[in-house]
């Protein structure tokens, strides 16, 4: 029987890493995902988990413990944010090629400068090909369910890669929703225990790691790690399904709203999929038939899938909560795009990058986008596929 509980993103993702009982937390605090290790401390201090808790004196610190804890045989987790995690960046990269499988609860956060505590999602952008399975979360009913399924995607033995579960700073971080947590003993046995093949720790099995890998042998690997990722598609789909099974809510690598009739649709990430879709429903009450694809599977990308999804739209926008500054658009809208031309599906896109530095989205600019759909489905063409929304208006002194 599942446990009605409030918590904000932050306790959530707290919660489920205190009913994970890691071997090994190592952690920095660092704004708005300071509150994870502070209440998992507490837990460690009241004795409700046996974990190791390191507090270091920075993320880069923070990282490099969680990867000497994982490749002794240990499972580890951490929390940071924005700065947090460019300071972690060297690390990030060692802890994937070392096919370590740490779990990384990210709270979204702009990346300084100029400097900003605020959500937006170039925190995580910054990171994206640097080989960690990447999820992306809603509200902070996924926060908790995802990072319950971290550690079964992370350590399956055709997977092997590290995972970040990511939130929106605030936003969700800081929020309280009702949430349904899973009984201690179901997630115990969901979860089960971390047996690694290979680790330092291990007497019968000397290893060394970390290695100088030369030309005749970094290709391989490389390769392999990408071998990891695509493999991670399909436990990523077998771990949900078990995840349905204890407890009724269902996951896949996006979720699709009202999107079967639609002729427009929007295509977005985290938190803003929540007022995308109070506005989808706003625009059906009048005969517009508005649609959603939330990408919940960020890395690896599921490309056909999102492609053979939307193929029958007339219009798509794809949002992005950071803007790569390529003169070109985002990050989602290059992958959404890219993914729709390899497999030959032509589908008008536009692009709008918005909420920079946490600035507000409204119900009106998300509205706003589908009123572009609408025009662009009726052309179907595209003028300027590269947009912003929320910006200041004309004449004011701080705008462009």
């Amino acid at each position: 029987m599942s446990i009605r509980e409030r918590l904000s993103g932050n306790e959530a993702a707290a919660t489920a890493m205190k009913q994970i009982n890691p071997d090994v937390v190592a952690a920095f605090p660092i704004t708005p995902s300071t509150e994870i290790p502070q209440y998992f401390s507490t837990f460690v201090a009241n004795g409700t988990v046996d974990t190791e808790f390191v507090a270091v004196e920075s993320e880069h610190s923070a990282m490099s413990a969680c990867i000497g804890a994982e490749a002794a045989g240990s499972r580890a987790m951490t929390a940071t944010s924005a700065n947090g995690l460019s300071l972690m960046w060297e690390m990030i990269y060692i802890a994937s090629s070392l096919r370590l499988p740490i779990v990384l609860s990210l709270v979204n956060r702009a990346v300084s400068g100029p400097l900003n505590i605020h959500n937006d999602h170039s925190d995580a952008m910054g990171v994206r090909d640097s080989g960690w399975i990447m999820l992306f979360s809603e509200n902070n009913q996924e926060a908790y369910d995802n990072t319950l399924m971290a550690h079964r995607i992370a350590e399956h033995k055709d997977v092997m890669l590290p995972l970040m579960v990511c939130q929106d700073g605030f936003i969700t971080s800081h929020s309280i929703e009702n949430i349904e947590l899973v009984e201690d003993e179901k997630v115990k046995e969901f979860v089960g225990e971390y047996h690694p093949e290979h680790y330092l720790l291990n007497k019968e099995e000397p290893i060394a790691v970390g290695p100088l890998d030369v030309q005749s042998y970094l290709f391989e690997h490389k390769a392999q790690q990408a071998k990891a990722m695509i493999n991670a598609k399909k436990v990523i789909l077998e771990v949900a399904k078990d995840f349905e099974k204890m407890t009724g809510r269902s996951y896949g690598f996006f979720e699709s709203y009202k999107l079967d009739d639609a002729e427009v649709a929007i295509v977005c990430m985290n938190s803003t999929a929540g007022t995308t879709k109070f506005v989808v429903d706003k625009l059906r009450e009048q005969g517009i038939k508005a649609g959603l694809l939330k990408v919940r599977v960020f890395r690896p990308f599921p490309a056909e899938e999102i492609a053979e999804t939307l193929s029958h739209l007339k219009a798509i926008a794809v949002l992005d909560k950071s803007d790569s500054l390529n003169a070109a658009g985002g990050a989602l809208f290059e992958d959404v795009t890219s993914g729709l031309y390899v497999n030959q599906k032509n589908v008008p896109a536009v692009n709008y990058i918005y909420g920079i530095g946490g600035r507000d989205t409204k119900a009106d600019d998300i509205e706003n986008v589908y009123k572009d759909l609408l025009e662009i489905a009726k052309t179907g063409k595209v003028d300027n596929p590269y947009r912003y929304f929320g910006l200041r208006k004309e004449g004011d002194k701080n705008a462009l």
